[in-house]
């Protein structure tokens, strides 16, 4: 007699563990779900609440009064920070890669510096320097005895103001996206059209511009969507957007319905500007098929020639970084803050403490992205929900707080009467009474550098390496922990830093979602300058400054490798 053992036979294992592996997968992916939920629901909240409640009085009023203002000068500052950005990025790209002059090599990563600087703080600088009792107005009616009357000098807070001010700030995305593009596209061509007797300019308008175009709307589309989120600058200069009605119906007219449809609105303009991104490229695809990066021979400059190229780079650079830098470092130097000290270390510890818990968040939720859409990678579904993951960055501050504000303040509501209802307990408002809703909606708004940075990681890992984890039996957790984790330290090093800046430099959000009596150094450096107390407000805006230069430092070292790496292979 035979007694029926059971079989264990490799083929009945291999029928066993992809189930399991299925199973754990799909916790994974329910996960991931869930990740894409959160991100959603600013979005979704704004949306279903503008829908549910209909109009206003307040809307009304707006809607006949201020909000044509709104529209037009959203506009305009669009177009002309488009036009700025584009022509002060591509013109310095162009000159540092097909031109050899003098302080070429440190104008070549210098000149992404001035993103270090918030637009709020640059305007705070630029009044300071410019307004009529400014050392410029100052110095020439002093020069030329002149009064008031005598001379006409631009107003710097103003929408063309704005408009120069932004451009200047936000004009390395469209820099570094072209600079890359001219470098790695192309480099064949320009040879076959110096051949054909092509000069530079020839070459630049009908080779390298248009096959540059998708990088360049890339960039200003980035620029376009940092303007429309911003709040601080265009609030000093007192130019009215989208975003300044929305903080002034939520905060001065107390009405929620009026902040979330000028929301709406201001989600129209975002859409627009991902609809001119996507329709500047159409159908064309652009492939590099030579066999080597064949770059354009460097032309040399010299006489007035080179001093005219050095004095191009130069002005965005000194106007967008040094001068404002060196402005606030004078003023933090000379007139000093009389809240430094305890005060400022406590602004820093809470700008610290909440950017340090978004990052930390964020890193952990794109790597949960990344992954699941690594291990589902079939799936529609999962690769839906790693895009929704990259949605945050596109959407203005004002816009994720008031779309975390709707339903964070009914939960809060609702839980505080839960707990006095069943346990008599006056727990105070959880959520929007300290840094959680903060922290939140700085992760909605700043996870899409994080998965970017994750996913560059992961796609660097050869799937080889997962098939050899599952082959000695490690489950999908295990893989992430003892295979994938270690050879991400590097990116994960990188996201955690690039969101701790941007949280740091946070604004629009951090004045709407924080709570009462708590302030950051943006929001410390936004107060006293609106109270024109703008030596007081140095020493913070310095701070952000300062944080806002380590990354950069990181990505200007790399500008530099890829600069000697391009030259070498020549």
């Amino acid at each position: 007699m035979k007694l029926a053992v059971p079989s264990h036979s490799p083929s009945s294992v291999s029928s066993v563990r992809p189930f399991s592996e299925r199973w754990r997968a799909g916790w994974l992916t329910a996960w991931a779900l869930l990740v894409g939920a959160l991100v959603a629901l600013p979005v979704l909240a704004v949306i279903s609440h503008v829908l549910s409640t209909g109009t206003s009085d307040t809307w009304a009023h707006l809607s006949s009064t201020v909000l044509p203002d709104y529209l037009w000068s959203t506009l305009w500052l669009c177009l002309g920070v488009g036009l700025g950005t584009a022509s002060m990025g591509v013109g310095a790209a162009w000159l540092v890669t097909r031109y050899n002059f003098p302080l070429r090599g440190m104008l070549e990563w210098a000149l992404v510096l001035p993103l270090a600087v918030p637009g709020y703080v640059m305007a705070y600088t630029y009044t300071d320097l410019l307004q009529f009792v400014g050392p410029v107005q100052t110095a020439l009616r002093d020069t030329f005895d002149w009064t008031r009357a005598d001379y006409w000098f631009p107003d710097v807070r103003s929408l063309g103001g704005a408009v120069i001010l932004f451009s200047l700030v936000l004009y390395p995305y469209v820099y570094m996206l072209a600079r890359t593009a001219f470098l790695e596209r192309a480099g064949g061509m320009l040879e076959v059209g110096r051949s054909l007797g092509l000069g530079p300019w020839a070459s630049f308008w009908r080779v390298s511009l248009p096959l540059a175009r998708p990088a360049i709307a890339a960039g200003v589309s980035l620029a376009l969507m940092e303007t429309l989120a911003d709040f601080g600058a265009v609030s000093y200069f007192g130019v009215q957007t989208f975003t300044t009605g929305i903080y002034r119906a939520w905060f001065s007219l107390g009405d929620r319905v009026a902040a979330a449809q000028l929301a709406t609105a201001l989600l129209g303009f975002v859409i627009l500007v991902l609809a001119f991104e996507r329709l500047s490229r159409g159908r064309a695809r652009f492939n590099d098929t030579t066999l080597r990066r064949a770059r354009f021979q460097a032309r040399r400059l010299r006489g007035a020639r080179a001093a005219l190229a050095v004095i191009a780079c130069l002005i965005p650079l000194v106007t967008g970084f040094l001068l404002p830098a060196g402005i606030l470092l004078e003023m933090a130097i000379t007139e000093g803050d009389a809240q430094f000290g305890a005060r400022f270390i406590e602004l820093a510890t809470n700008s610290v403490t909440v950017s340090g818990l978004t990052a930390l968040i964020a890193v952990s939720l794109a790597l949960l992205l990344g992954y699941a859409a690594r291990l589902r990678a079939r799936s529609w579904l999962v690769r839906s929900v790693h895009r929704l993951g990259g949605l945050g960055y596109a959407l203005p501050g004002t816009v994720i707080a008031v779309g975390v504000l709707i339903p964070v303040s009914r939960i809060d509501n609702a839980l505080t009467n839960w707990l006095i209802a069943h346990f008599d307990w006056q727990s105070g408002l959880v959520l929007t009474g300290g840094i959680a809703g903060l922290v939140y909606a700085c992760v909605v708004r700043f996870l899409t550098p994080a998965v970017q940075s994750v996913d560059a990681g992961l796609l660097k890992i050869t799937p080889s390496m997962d098939n050899a984890a599952r082959s000695l039996g490690l489950s999908p957790a295990a893989t992430l922990r003892r295979v994938h984790f270690p050879l991400l330290r590097g990116s994960l090093l990188t996201a955690t830093l690039l969101v701790f800046i941007d949280v740091m430099k946070e604004l629009p959000a951090t004045l709407v979602m924080r709570p009462f009596n708590f302030d950051t150094l943006a929001t410390q450096a936004y107060t006293l300058a609106s109270d024109e107390r703008l030596a007081e407000a140095s020493t913070s805006a310095l701070a952000i400054v300062v944080v806002g230069l380590l990354p950069l430092i990181v990505l200007s070292r790399e500008i530099a490798k890829a600069r000697q790496g391009s030259s070498t292979s020549n």
